[in-house]
C-alpha cells in the first residue's frame, strides 16, 4: 500500500529549485576535489544528527575521536560517535531498498548502546513530551509488515527519489520500529536513499540545519501525525534540502580547490572559446585576480591559447 501524500505547488517548486541546484554542484565539481571539505561536512553530520538526540560533544571532539586522540566525555556519548564515524564511513556499502541492510546499520549504530540493536522492537513504545504522550507508535506485532510494505514502496514504486526520501523518513519516524535509534536512523537513510540517484549528497550536512530547525522538524512530524499523511514533512525536508545546497553554493568549496583541478576541471566543460568572466561563472567565489592566474598558468601549460587584449581578450581550448 503506498504512503498517503500529495504532491503541492510548493513542493514542486522544491523539486525544481533543488534538481537546478544539484546540476549546479555537479557542473562547478564543488566536493569532488576537497577532501578537507568531505570530512568537515562527516563531522558536522555526526555531530548534527546525534546532538538532536541529545550528544554532548563538540565538533572539535568528533574530530579528535576521527584521528584517534583521546577525548574526556561520557562514555554513552563517545560509543555514539564511534559507531558513527563507522557507519558513515562505510554509507556507500548499503542498499537504500534492502531491509537487511536498514537492519545492519541499525546494528552498527546502536552496537553497545542497547541489547536488541539491529533487531525492530518486540514491545509498544510512545514518544513523550513533558506529561503528554506526544506519539503513540502502531503496535509491535505490525511492526515487520509495516517496514516490509516501506521497502516495497522504496523498491516498486515510480515516485522520484526527493519525494521517497522524505516519504521513508516520515513513515519510518511513524512506525517507529525500533526501541531506540529510531531517528538517528530515519535522517542516515534518508541520506542513503538520496544517494542512490546523487551521490553529492553523501557529502552534504542537511542534517546540521535540522538540527538549528528542531522545532520545525517535530512540529511537521506532528501535523502529519494529525493529518493522517506526510505531505507538511516533504515539504519541510525538502526546504532543508534546499536550503542547505543554497548554503553550500554560496560557500563554494571553489576557492579551495587547487589551481590544476579547477583547470582540469573548466578543460573538461570543452568549451571551445572563452573569457575570464566565463571562467568565473564556473567558479562563483574566485577573485578576478586568481582568474587571471589560472587562465595565465592554462596558457603556460599549453591548454589555451589567446587571442585580444584586455576586455576584449578570449581564450581558445587547445585540442
Amino acid at each position: 500500500m503506498k504512503p498517503p501524500y500529495e504532491i503541492n505547488t510548493q513542493i514542486l517548486g522544491l523539486i525544481t529549485s533543488i534538481s537546478e541546484k544539484i546540476g549546479e554542484v555537479n557542473a562547478s565539481f564543488l566536493l569532488k576535489s576537497s577532501s578537507n571539505l568531505r570530512k568537515q561536512n562527516k563531522i558536522k553530520t555526526i555531530h548534527s544528527s546525534l546532538q538532536i538526540e541529545g550528544n554532548t560533544l563538540t565538533e572539535q571532539q568528533i574530530t579528535a575521536i576521527i584521528e584517534n586522540r583521546r577525548v574526556i566525555g561520557p562514555a554513552k556519548d563517545i560509543k555514539e560517535v564511534r559507531n558513527a564515524i563507522k557507519v558513515y564511513e562505510s554509507i556507500t556499502d548499503f542498499k537504500f531498498d534492502s531491509i537487511n541492510s536498514f537492519l545492519n546499520a541499525h546494528k552498527k549504530l546502536m552496537n553497545g548502546l542497547i541489547d536488541n540493536h539491529g533487531k525492530f522492537r518486540k514491545k509498544s513504545v510512545g514518544i513523550v513530551k513533558g506529561s503528554k504522550v506526544e506519539h503513540l507508535a502502531p503496535p509491535a506485532e505490525n511492526v515487520q509488515y509495516l517496514m516490509n510494505d516501506l521497502f516495497d514502496y522504496l523498491k516498486n514504486d515510480e515516485e522520484i527519489i526527493l519525494i521517497k526520501s522524505c516519504v521513508f523518513h516520515y513513515e519510518m519516524e511513524f512506525i517507529h520500529p525500533f526501541t531506540d535509534g529510531n531517528g538517528r536512523m530515519g535522517r542516515l537513510w534518508q541520506t542513503i536513499i538520496l544517494m542512490s540517484k546523487y551521490p553529492v549528497f553523501q557529502h552534504l550536512p542537511f542534517e546540521t540545519l535540522i538540527s538549528k530547525s528542531q522545532e520545525s522538524y517535530y512540529k511537521a512530524l506532528s501535523i502529519c501525525d494529525k493529518t493522517g499523511n506526510s505531505t507538511a514533512f516533504i515539504e519541510y525536508m525538502l526546504s532543508v534540502i534546499n536550503d542547505t545546497l543554497s548554503e553550500l553554493i554560496r560557500n563554494s568549496v571553489s576557492v579551495n580547490m587547487t589551481q590544476q583541478s579547477r583547470l582540469q576541471h573548466f578543460c573538461s566543460l570543452n568549451m571551445d572559446s572563452f573569457t575570464r568572466k566565463d571562467y568565473m561563472q564556473v567558479f562563483k567565489q574566485l577573485s578576478s585576480a586568481s582568474a587571471s592566474r589560472d587562465l595565465k598558468a592554462g596558457i603556460e601549460k599549453g591548454l589555451f591559447l589567446k587571442s585580444g587584449d584586455k576586455r576584449l581578450t578570449t581564450y581558445h581550448l587547445k585540442k
